[in-house]
């Protein structure tokens, strides 16, 4: 099992909570084969992708940009492309928010060798980073008819082999 953890400190004041939190950090561990730690200095700075999205709750076009998921989970080592097959084929990642809400997500439909997902950690919306109801990191899943996996304030994805019986 791989567990990522989105934590942060928002020891800041009211009047900068339209700032992204200086302590920010995405950990990986877990079942991979080296431990990492992003903050999201260095997610800026890692290839980043922009989806301009509708937002249904909103009804009003939004530009989000962050880290593609996949190649976070590449870089935690979870199999993608020609190692995605056999037993990894069982394998989800559960996201969870600071409110307690949990989606989950099979590891293919978040391969580009099997679908187009454009699943991202988004860290800025519409050129700002995302203030403390929505981030500091968000999922953005831009192919699902309904943003019900649009996760706020994620603060971990758990990658979960199922085993046989």
């Amino acid at each position: 099992m791989v567990v990522l953890f989105l934590s942060s400190a928002w020891g800041c004041p009211r009047a900068l909570a339209q700032s992204a939190p200086s302590h920010a950090q995405l950990n990986i561990a877990g079942d991979v084969e080296k431990k990492l730690s992003f903050t999201r200095e260095d997610l800026l700075h890692m290839p980043r992708k922009t989806l301009p999205v509708m937002n249904p709750h909103e009804n009003k076009q939004e530009t989000s940009e962050g880290v593609l998921l996949a190649e976070l989970l590449k870089r935690a080592g979870v199999p993608q492309g020609a190692q995605l097959r056999g037993a990894a084929m069982a394998t989800y990642v559960q996201a969870d928010a600071a409110d307690g809400y949990r989606v989950i997500f099979s590891l293919p439909e978040l391969d580009a060798e099997f679908q187009d997902s454009d699943v991202i950690v988004a860290d800025t919306m519409n050129g700002a980073p995302l203030d403390d109801k929505t981030g500091p990191f968000r999922l953005i899943v831009p192919h699902d008819k309904r943003p019900a996996r649009w996760i706020k304030t994620v603060q971990s994805l758990t990658i979960v082999r199922i085993p046989k019986s």
